[in-house]
């Protein structure tokens, strides 16, 4: 698959910087529906047997990073299973396409990770269908930005910690006795448990709370041959922005505060992800990597 992404150049102008125009969604928003669209890495990521035979449960797998993990794995010769919102069908689907055309298993499994039942059926479910587990990707997140903590109600504290703490946890827990040694576990965080937003107050903590959770189980599961890190972007573009995620007035800026001037794309931070999955990363484990546009983490 013949690409221009890994071509020397300004890293600077590579994709599309602001300003964008506004474009409201509801949440949890269709990648499908942006402007400009993203790069999942649908023509651009090529891949190069680092996870051949494995099998992966990605959450959040239908658009976003977790769609460009999802492409990325395939194409690096991982069987997927992707987890989403029955809303978000039409995206997903077209993740699906896109991993059966690299030649692998794709198993989709809609439903809502804020469910301890669905969460634990989740599990269970990849697991039959791929016919084991070696690679768990918490990615699924809920952002909501509100001006003030007394805008902030109990039922959207209550929708962020489930979704993004909860039910990490959950699935998490109930993945564990499928992992054998070798195997890995990658919990999206973000940027945000280190400079925190004043306008992403409960996102901000829970990003945080993810941190201690990958450090805390990495010393935990390494006695069994199983590695936990944690990657931590910056300003991406994915369809969590224009869907509440951000204010229509800073999407139009979106990306403009950090050095390189613009928003991430998903294809960018998936090679983390790959890394942290396969053998290459064998000595990597409790780390928290930064993909932040040159903001860096502390």
């Amino acid at each position: 698959m013949p690409t221009d992404r890994l071509k020397m150049q300004d890293p600077r102008h590579q994709y599309p910087t602001p300003p964008f125009s506004r474009q409201p969604q509801s949440a949890p928003g269709l990648a499908a529906k942006m402007e400009p669209q993203p790069d999942h890495g649908e023509e651009s990521y090529t891949g190069s047997g680092k996870l051949a035979g494995r099998k992966a449960l990605i959450t959040g797998g239908d658009s976003g990073i977790g769609r460009a993990v999802a492409i990325a794995f395939a194409r690096e010769g991982a069987d997927v299973a992707i987890s989403y919102l029955p809303s978000e069908e039409s995206d997903a689907q077209a993740v699906i396409a896109l991993i059966e055309k690299a030649g692998r298993k794709a198993i989709a499994l809609p439903g809502d990770i804020k469910d301890e039942a669905f969460c634990r059926q989740l599990v269970i479910d990849a697991v039959a269908a791929l016919g084991g587990l070696d690679i768990l990707v918490n990615n699924a997140g809920k952002q909501q930005t509100q001006p003030s903590l007394g805008d902030i109600t109990t039922e959207q504290f209550d929708q962020v910690l489930k979704t993004n703490l909860y039910a990490l946890f959950w699935i998490t827990q109930e993945a564990v006795p499928h992992l054998k040694p070798g195997a890995a576990i990658i919990n999206t965080t973000s940027i945000q448990a280190y400079d925190p937003s004043e306008s992403l107050i409960d996102y901000a903590m829970t990003k945080t709370a993810i941190v201690s959770f990958s450090k805390s189980l990495s010393k935990q599961l390494i006695e069994q041959g199983v590695r936990v890190n944690a990657v931590a972007p910056g300003p991406f573009w994915t369809a969590l922005q224009p869907s509440g995620g951000q204010t229509q007035e800073k999407l139009e800026k979106f990306g403009s505060e950090v050095p390189l001037g613009r928003p991430g794309q998903p294809v960018e931070i998936a090679p983390i992800y790959v890394l942290l999955a396969s053998q290459e990363g064998s000595y990597i484990n409790g780390e928290v990597y930064g993909a932040t546009g040159g903001v860096g983490i502390a």
